[in-house]
């Protein structure tokens, strides 16, 4: 049964980002893969607030990156982040070629029905991007088996899709082994031709899946590439 509007109520939960979405069994929206053609750069969201900042005067500005959210929550979410404060971020993402959908966290020790908020505002946010006429590629995060039932909803099949290496999986040892086994899981239900990888994909599992005809880009994090010009004076 449809619920009956409730009239003077204040949307503080961003539900105009998915009027119109088809809605998973889970209720997580379904986020169409807008972007046809690969990135040729990725930028973490905190410097594409400041390249904004710094071409804010110039209306013609235009970067050909894709903005991205691999990095500390902090420092994208929160009251003045890109789910609470929308309009400022997409007027941001505007200037930029196209975006990855926000890499809310979703840590094996988070309570599992924050984890699967976190996992609805990525495809909720990506879904609206693409409404908005932005190019979107859907980032992927997994973890522990528990997380599969949800993890990969909204996500359509044989596209493009995401994810970070940066931050410690597959780096650390310890959580290895989950990591490939989600890839797996990733792989089979979603069969992607193409894995973006921000940070590294130097690692077997990668391999295997380029033997498989899976195309793999990575672009190293922004901390590698400062490491890189350090280490170059």
């Amino acid at each position: 049964m449809k619920a009956a509007p409730r009239y003077g109520c204040k949307d503080i939960w961003n539900a105009f980002m998915c009027e119109g979405a088809i809605f998973s069994s889970n209720d997580i929206p379904y986020c169409p893969t807008t972007a046809f053609d690969l990135p040729k750069e990725l930028i973490p969201w905190d410097k594409a607030v400041t390249l904004y900042r710094t071409h804010r005067n110039d209306p013609n500005f235009s970067s050909p990156a894709y903005v991205c959210f691999y990095l500390d929550d902090y420092k994208f979410d929160g009251p003045n982040g890109v789910w609470y404060n929308s309009a400022r971020a997409i007027e941001i993402i505007r200037h930029f070629a196209g975006a990855i959908t926000p890499d809310f966290s979703t840590y094996q020790d988070f309570p599992e029905p924050l984890k699967i908020y976190n996992t609805f505002r990525m495809r909720a946010f990506g879904y609206w991007l693409g409404k908005n006429k932005i190019p979107v590629i859907n980032n992927v995060r997994w973890g522990t088996p528990e997380t599969w039932h949800y993890c990969w909803d909204g996500i359509p099949e044989k596209s493009i899709v995401a994810i970070g290496t940066a931050g410690g999986s597959p780096r650390n040892l310890r959580d290895r082994t989950r990591f490939e086994a989600g890839l797996r899981e990733l792989v089979r239900l979603l069969n992607p031709h193409t894995i973006i990888v921000y940070g590294s994909a130097d690692y077997p599992c990668f391999y295997q899946l380029i033997n498989q005809g899976i195309k793999i880009r990575s672009f190293p994090s922004h901390t590698a590439q400062a490491f890189k010009r350090r280490s170059a004076i």
